[in-house]
């Protein structure tokens, strides 16, 4: 799995969404993730049979929604999600939340038939705690193989990455940016001024230090470009434990049905 990709949450613009998936993937992005409820599946599908990029070099991820992770409706619907998304299989198939009809000896099982049945390769979850995931591996009898949670330096996660650094299960990063918050913390912009790149590279490579995928999502090439740009940024150890020092926590994302 790609450590950085292009997100497309809230990337509702039909042309623009596409735009930002072809521009990402010509750049040299080969991970696009999206989600049923997001809405876009089909534009994020455009965007990549327009780019000039091989279907089996993109790592593409989706994600089944919270009133569908009933057997019959983790197939059916991930099956829509494959016709919009104009493809025959996805690289990574997550479970969106712990939530709603979601009960995991159930739901999991359902999703390891549709490895098997070429659907997906890999079983994802989303927004797990470490109970959480604890409990998915009794059932799966292994690691999911990925948990995408909020991470970004107002939200480190750090109980949850001390829990999967003894799972064989890596951690993805949506909203990495903080939807835009970093941009205003003090401690990131002087990290960003020392290396005179900006606070999104600062994050993302904080993300990258700690071993975690980050996807943020973008849809101007001068953003999507930033964002790339952030491969080749190294943080010191003084910049490191300047982030780590921030003392502040913002979760962006915190629905009703959140499991914490």
């Amino acid at each position: 799995m790609p450590r950085l990709g292009i997100g497309t949450w809230e990337n509702t613009d039909p042309d623009e969404c596409t735009n930002a998936v072809k521009t990402a993937l010509e750049m040299g992005y080969r991970h696009v993730d999206t989600a049923q409820i997001y809405g876009n599946e089909a534009e994020v599908g455009r965007g990549i049979a327009q780019a000039d990029v091989d279907r089996e070099s993109i790592f593409l991820a989706t994600k089944v929604w919270i009133d569908s992770l009933e057997p019959e409706a983790v197939r059916t619907t991930t099956e829509e999600s494959l016709e919009k998304l104009g493809v025959d299989y996805v690289d990574l198939l997550y479970v969106h939340w712990p939530a709603d009809t979601y009960d995991p000896k159930e739901t999991l099982p359902a999703f390891q038939q549709l490895v098997e049945d070429g659907l997906t390769e890999r079983i994802g979850v989303s927004n797990f705690e470490p109970e959480h995931l604890e409990t998915a591996s009794s059932v799966l009898g292994a690691d999911p193989f990925a948990n995408q949670v909020e991470m970004h330096p107002l939200l480190p996660q750090a109980e949850l990455r001390e829990a999967v650094a003894e799972m064989d299960t890596e951690i993805v990063a949506y909203s990495p940016l903080a939807r835009g918050t970093v941009f205003d913390v003090p401690e990131i912009t002087a990290v960003a001024d020392k290396h005179d790149v900006s606070e999104a590279q600062v994050s993302l490579a904080w993300l990258r230090e700690k071993g975690v995928t980050a996807i943020p999502k973008a849809t101007s090439e001068d953003h999507i470009a930033d964002n790339w740009a952030s491969r080749t940024l190294e943080l010191d150890a003084d910049d490191i434990e300047k982030i780590d020092g921030i003392d502040r926590t913002d979760r962006q994302v915190d629905p009703d049905f959140a499991p914490w």
